[in-house]
């Protein structure tokens, strides 16, 4: 039986690669556990300096839960006279694959190159950048199977296109073509679905390349901004830029700026 979920790193790149293209990358147990496993390894590994989230084949880059695996879940949840357990995915699964890829102190890319739906959503979303191919779409799914939101898409979502039209894709599913996700701001980069792979390395592999510590502050600055005072933002800024300036990677920049030469970080 082939893996769920692959993960490799190769000179600094890590790629998680979702693995259930006959399945349309649906999350069953074993795949959530090993995209778990694989992200917060991503995060910990300090010579991991980007990370691409992809997936294999090209109808899907993942559609969420494994509806048929969720359903006996339910049944046999009922016939126990249980429940809400069923549920515990989410604090299990979901919410530490986010946490990783949110709070990895480095960039993480995602290669979206098909339907992205539910769970599939929050987990682009969780990523810092977005290559979307242009038969990709998204839908957020989780009211037209009475659910609530998870995967993070909660937070992600009206920070990314506004409170407002979070609601909408929220309250009203619907499957919004990778046109319009690029017009709201969801896809950051869209191109060919066949050129989708070697467009997301291009652009993983430049950032594996780059200032990981100033990547790492931005991801913490944006992420304070949003929440917090601008006073309380100018100090997190100040912060954060005394870490940066005291990097070898800043010393790097500025001497190869007055060198005129391309800077070759160290990450560091």
């Amino acid at each position: 039986m082939a893996e769920t979920v692959l993960y490799e790193v190769n000179d600094g790149l890590a790629t998680i690669t979702l693995n259930r293209p006959e399945a349309m990358n649906a999350m069953n147990t074993e795949a959530k556990v090993a995209l778990r496993d694989a992200a917060q390894a991503a995060a910990s590994d300090d010579s991991v300096r980007a990370v691409l989230l992809t997936a294999a084949g090209d109808r899907a880059f993942c559609v969420g839960q494994d509806l048929k695996e969720h359903v006996g879940g339910l049944h046999a949840a009922r016939a126990s006279g249980g429940g809400e357990g069923v549920m515990s995915t989410v604090r299990e699964h979901y919410n530490p694959i986010v946490r990783a890829l949110t709070g990895a102190a480095k960039p993480v890319v995602a290669a979206v190159n098909g339907v992205a739906a539910g769970a599939g959503f929050g987990f682009a979303l969780a990523a810092d950048y977005r290559v979307v191919a242009e038969t990709a779409a998204f839908n957020t799914s989780f009211a037209g199977v009475a659910l609530t939101a998870d995967s993070g898409i909660s937070w992600t979502l009206p920070r990314v296109i506004g409170p407002g039209r979070a609601a909408d894709l929220l309250l009203f599913p619907r499957s919004i073509t990778a046109q319009e996700a690029f017009e709201l701001g969801i896809a950051n980069r869209l191109v060919p679905s066949g050129e989708l792979r070697a467009e997301a390395e291009k652009v993983v592999r430049t950032l594996a390349e780059g200032p990981t510590l100033a990547y790492a502050a931005l991801k913490e600055s944006l992420a304070f901004g949003l929440s917090h005072s601008l006073d309380e933002t100018l100090e997190k800024e100040d912060e954060l830029q005394s870490r940066a300036g005291a990097s070898e990677d800043h010393l790097i920049a500025v001497q190869a700026f007055v060198n005129k030469e391309k800077p070759k970080y160290l990450g560091r």
